[in-house]
């Protein structure tokens, strides 16, 4: 599968398990809590693939002093 065929954005549930293996439940308040990155259109919540794996990426790096 090349980079076209991936999705842009995975539901909260699906993100959360594929990245954290967390359940719906514990997704949704990861979620809430700003704990993973989500986008709101309409009513729907989805989590942007570019967004959770670069929070990842930066994930244990020091912040500068400010």
């Amino acid at each position: 599968m090349n980079d076209d065929d991936e999705p842009k954005t995975l539901s909260v549930p699906e993100a959360g398990l594929r990245y954290f293996d967390l359940g719906r439940d514990a997704s949704y308040g990861a979620a809430r809590r700003g704990e993973i990155p989500t986008v709101r259109i309409g009513r729907t919540v989805r989590v942007p693939v570019v967004a959770i794996e670069q929070m990842l990426a930066d994930a244990g790096k020091k912040k500068p002093a400010a």
